[in-house]
């Protein structure tokens, strides 16, 4: 199928995949980034930038912005940045999934999200069906750990959980399958860098 524009993968490869809007990006997410290359095995990451948030009523910066702040950012020889979502024209995590699993039928995705993100995954839109059809990596973030473990993914898919040891298989499972683990983590979020300056100007 037609990729051009897109990231590379071989055959075979683990790729973890960390959605948002990166608005903007920040220390944090770097950190997260290479957590999760070690922690779940992953030969690389891509950086979902997307065109905007659809569970955020405000826009984010302009997107060619928002881009170039996080190559500027994120400079690591297995990470892409890129705005995959805009070139293909989906706004929804499992559209996006669906659509890269058409693209690279031979590629093992990974979905990855900080600790808060599954406190509210059951709002996400066709989410049971992102559970199912892609291994989900978590990574703790701070004072997120209790709702994160009894939010309603985490409960409805508990048979699915990987103990955090295991969580270099995790690329290799098939669906459901997701782990938690925890990390050191620098305690910054994107909303707090808005709040301190011009970020959007």
């Amino acid at each position: 199928m037609i990729r051009a524009g897109l990231p590379r993968a071989a055959a075979g490869m683990s790729v973890g995949l960390l959605g948002g809007s990166f608005d903007p990006a920040h220390p944090g997410h770097v950190h997260i980034t290479r957590q999760a290359l070690r922690r779940f095995a992953l030969d690389r990451v891509w950086w979902l930038v997307s065109p905007g948030n659809p569970l955020k009523t405000e826009g984010p910066a302009p997107l060619g912005r928002r881009l170039e702040a996080a190559a500027a950012l994120m400079s690591h020889p297995r990470v892409c940045i890129t705005d995959l979502e805009a070139r293909i024209g989906t706004r929804y995590t499992a559209a996006t999934l669906g659509r890269l699993q058409m693209l690279y039928p031979e590629v093992r995705f990974v979905w990855l999200m900080g600790a808060d993100n599954l406190t509210g995954f059951h709002r996400w839109d066709r989410w049971e069906w992102i559970m199912e059809n892609v291994p989900i990596g978590v990574i703790a973030r701070p004072g997120q750990g209790i709702a994160a473990r009894r939010s309603k993914a985490a409960l409805r898919y508990a048979n699915a959980q990987l103990p955090g040891r295991a969580s270099f298989t995790l690329a290799g499972q098939a669906a459901p399958a997701w782990c938690y683990v925890n990390v050191p983590m620098v305690d910054i979020s994107s909303s707090e860098i808005r709040a301190r300056g011009d970020w959007r100007r």
